[in-house]
């Protein structure tokens, strides 16, 4: 009994007393290290964000960006150098493991932080900004062109003219507006800027060794201890001021994925924002179309209402949007007022057609996978065939409400008083009319219904 009162007396009071030291430890630690793991993009720049809030809050006094990226969305990104740039807190850029890469929009994010260093076995480069909203530029000229008749080699633009070669001018501007940013990050930290210009322009890399000897990143370290222990006693440029680092015998936090950055990476795969709109609207379709206990409403509106807030985080085309909600519309017209197939053909192709071109980019990981654009057109289809079948069924079927489906039936005569009859017809009594003399039980067929009245005749021998 003295055991159970001090059990339950002290135990509670030792659990959260270890909670409390455990957190305050986690609160206490001087260095945070955030991964910037796989394609960036809303996900990944919100948990970036929010993690660095909260290394700032517990007053850290390093920030570890632990990189591997093949890159990715150019709004993330700025949104992610922008904190960056505007943090209290130097932040070190750490390409790694060995293996790893910060190709593309990684290099930026690289070039972005007060320290870069990179793990053996790594590389960096390839930034040359993908095309948005369009097809790919500078392709070859085609044979026949006026490149080929002038005799100059496919791709090569005519000298001379005063003019941009057709498709090159929106090209020029992203490649040099990403030019003009990576030197200004480079000029900021003191970086080799010609080599970034050339990664913009040429999409060349270079590997750990070759990035320290070319001046593009500071340091090279094989794992997180060897990285502090070379960081310690450095100097930082910091809003206007120098910082020296002091990581020897730091505690390091590492920050892992939050519940709400995951479920933001889940939403905001173009495949599953893809599949959430087209349960939403499905879902509001049938449910307008058969209200019944609102489950299909409610599964369409939630499901809708994600998709949009996914959607408006990713590079879309609103001309793919709308061909997608036509090629709909048009398959669930052909649903309600069939046109022999001709509105549900064409909504088909159409609702394909604005699939391809749903999303605005052709960055490999923000394109909706072909399989997944079939299949949900053929789900689409066969959804329409079999309402049409049902519509037909329907059509063809004997008409089983009013009075309308009472022609034709028999009824039976259940009372007699002089020239006024009544007969049973579908368990209910009727008063009949008749052009020749009923008789009591007497077997009759329904001809028309007058109001309240049954029209009954005696059917010829053999209708029975």
């Amino acid at each position: 009994m003295k055991l159970f009162s001090y059990c339950t007396r002290y135990l509670p009071r030792s659990c959260l007393l270890i909670c409390l030291l455990l957190f305050s430890a986690v609160l206490r630690a001087d260095i945070w290290v955030i991964d910037v793991d796989g394609a960036i993009g809303p996900a990944t720049a919100d948990h970036m964000e929010r993690s660095l809030d909260k290394a700032i809050t517990a007053e850290a006094s390093l920030v570890v960006l632990r990189i591997d990226t093949p890159g990715g969305l150019d709004m993330a990104m700025r949104e992610m150098i922008k904190v960056i740039l505007a943090s209290p807190l130097p932040i070190v850029g750490y390409v790694s493991p060995s293996g790893a890469r910060a190709a593309s929009a990684g290099t930026y994010l690289l070039y972005a932080t007060h320290l870069a260093a990179m793990a053996p076995g790594t590389n960096l480069g390839a930034a040359t900004p993908v095309q948005l909203g369009g097809g790919s530029p500078g392709l070859p000229s085609m044979p026949g062109s006026d490149d080929a008749k002038d005799g100059k080699p496919e791709g090569e633009s005519k000298e001379n003219t005063g003019a941009a070669p057709p498709g090159d001018a929106m090209e020029r501007k992203v490649v040099n507006d990403a030019v003009a940013y990576i030197r200004s990050l480079a000029q900021l930290r003191s970086r080799n800027g010609d080599w970034a210009e050339r990664a913009v322009r040429e999409g060349v890399s270079l590997s750990a060794n070759d990035a320290l000897e070319q001046g593009v990143i500071e340091l090279v370290a094989d794992s997180m201890e060897n990285l502090l222990t070379q960081l310690d006693g450095r100097q930082v440029a910091l809003d206007k001021k120098s910082v020296t680092l002091s990581t020897a015998g730091e505690t390091v936090h590492y920050q892992s994925v939050d519940w709400r950055s995951e479920f933001l990476a889940v939403i905001t795969n173009p495949n599953i924002a893809y599949i959430l709109l087209m349960i939403g609207i499905y879902g509001l379709i049938i449910e307008f179309y058969n209200p019944g206990i609102g489950l299909a409403g409610i599964v369409g509106a939630t499901s809708l209402l994600i998709a949009m807030y996914a959607l408006q985080m990713l590079p879309i085309s609103y001309a793919g949007m709308g061909l997608i909600l036509l090629g709909i519309a048009l398959m669930t017209a052909e649903a309600f007022a069939p046109s022999f197939g001709l509105m549900g053909i064409s909504g088909a192709i159409t609702f394909l057609t604005g699939s391809v071109m749903l999303m605005d980019t052709n960055l490999p990981a923000y394109q909706i996978a072909l399989p997944m654009i079939v299949a949900l057109t053929v789900f689409s289809i066969g959804l329409l065939v079999f309402a049409l079948s049902m519509l037909v069924k329907a059509r063809h079927r004997k008409v089983v409400t009013g009075t309308e489906h009472l022609i034709g039936t028999m009824a039976t005569v259940g009372r007699v008083d002089g020239v006024n009859a009544w007969v049973w017809l579908e368990g209910e009594l009727w008063h009949a009319r008749s052009e020749s003399p009923l008789q009591l039980n007497e077997q009759v067929r329904v001809t028309a219904i007058d109001g309240l009245t049954a029209v009954v005749s005696k059917p010829t021998e053999g209708e029975y």
